[in-house]
């Protein structure tokens, strides 16, 4: 009996490193996600931000062209 036991003792460790071993995969995954899910929220709400600011030193730059072509001074 104790013979038969060993393979299946063995069987059960390694089972159990298998299970250990894919939730330390599992936990890692869920970390590069929250990470990566951050660093898309960060990324996109700093292009938003630069993109309202172009778009103010567009309009500006709009005005004043046609300020020059009017003949206006700018002061």
């Amino acid at each position: 009996m104790a013979g038969q036991e060993d393979p299946v003792q063995r069987e059960i460790h390694q089972d159990w490193a298998n299970r250990e071993y894919i939730e330390v995969i599992t936990s890692s995954i869920k970390k590069i996600a929250d990470f990566l899910n951050s660093f898309d929220m960060s990324c996109r709400s700093r292009l938003a931000t630069l993109n309202e600011k172009l778009t103010a030193l567009e309009r500006r730059i709009e005005y004043i062209e046609a300020r020059i072509t009017k003949g206006e001074t700018l002061t």
